[in-house]
């Protein structure tokens, strides 16, 4: 129980106002169906989450935790700077 509310909650608050929500916000404002945008939305963010507790479990076999971190964390720093300079 403890992973499911950590999980919905770390992820409620990276998520709120990104671009994906954005994304869904203007194709509602574009008259597209309510229900549709929530169940492609909801399809779409499985199908990644899926991928990435495949993909972690596979890397957290091979490398070491802090390492992964390590990537992760230089990775968002990577974006961060290429946002900033507006090349991504």
């Amino acid at each position: 129980m403890k992973a499911i509310w950590l999980s919905f909650a770390a992820i409620f608050m990276a998520e709120l106002g990104d671009k994906t929500q954005l994304a869904v916000l203007a194709m509602k404002g574009k008259g597209f169906s309510g229900l549709g945008l929530f169940i492609g939305s909801m399809l779409a963010f499985g199908v990644l989450t899926g991928i990435a507790i495949l993909v972690g479990a596979w890397l957290q076999e091979r490398i070491p935790t802090e390492i992964i971190e390590k990537g992760a964390a230089a990775g968002f720093v990577i974006v961060g700077i290429l946002m900033w300079f507006e090349k991504l």
